[in-house]
């Protein structure tokens, strides 16, 4: 067993990465991150096919979303190790599968963000812009919107997104961040308090 490891050198490694660092069999090493950790330790899986991913983005049913954490990269948790997916998610869609690849249309994929996903989670004021509706929205450029995120180096926001606005403030300006918390809990019609 690794007596008390610096566990964040070895953030954004492959599990085969830090056995053979320390030198031990892949299994002795992931238990000795998780009792090193008391078990606290995150983990990016790789897990589906990239035809797993295109024939599910293809379906008119499935909606997309991002069920990572969201930190900022200079804030208090920007130093953690998230899936790539925390900052890249949309952008990577926007930028592979609608602009390179030509997988899915820009209103398509603009849809299964937005307007489809508000829809199946009930939230009747959420998703389409147009008077009385809550003013969330994005202006980006298609031509130039691309994901830096990846697993070695998680915490990079995308570029090409210039505005975003929540319940209509400006959260990000001009390509970056303003200091403006104008989000709220959204809770769907499951939610019991």
């Amino acid at each position: 067993m690794v007596q008390n490891p610096d566990l964040l050198s070895i953030h954004g490694k492959r599990l085969s990465e830090v056995a053979s660092l320390w030198k031990e069999d892949p299994i002795d090493t992931l238990c000795d991150i998780l009792i090193n950790d008391k078990a606290f330790t995150n983990v990016a899986v790789v897990g589906m096919q990239e035809s797993d991913v295109l024939l599910a983005l293809k379906q008119t049913w499935v909606s997309i979303d991002n069920d990572s954490q969201g930190t900022s990269p200079d804030g208090l948790l920007g130093q953690e190790h998230p899936h790539p997916r925390a900052y890249g998610t949309f952008s990577r869609i926007l930028s592979k599968y609608v602009r390179e690849e030509n997988q899915l249309t820009l209103p398509d994929a603009i849809r299964k963000f937005s307007a489809f996903p508000a829809q199946r989670m009930r939230l009747t004021d959420r998703g389409v812009l147009k008077q009385g509706m809550a003013a969330d929205g994005v202006v980006f450029d298609p031509l130039k919107i691309r994901d830096l995120a990846t697993f070695e180096h998680p915490n990079q926001f995308f570029e090409g997104m210039d505005y975003v606005l929540v319940n209509g403030v400006p959260v990000i300006s001009a390509g970056k961040m303003t200091s403006a918390l104008a989000g709220r809990v959204l809770r769907g019609p499951g939610y019991v308090p």
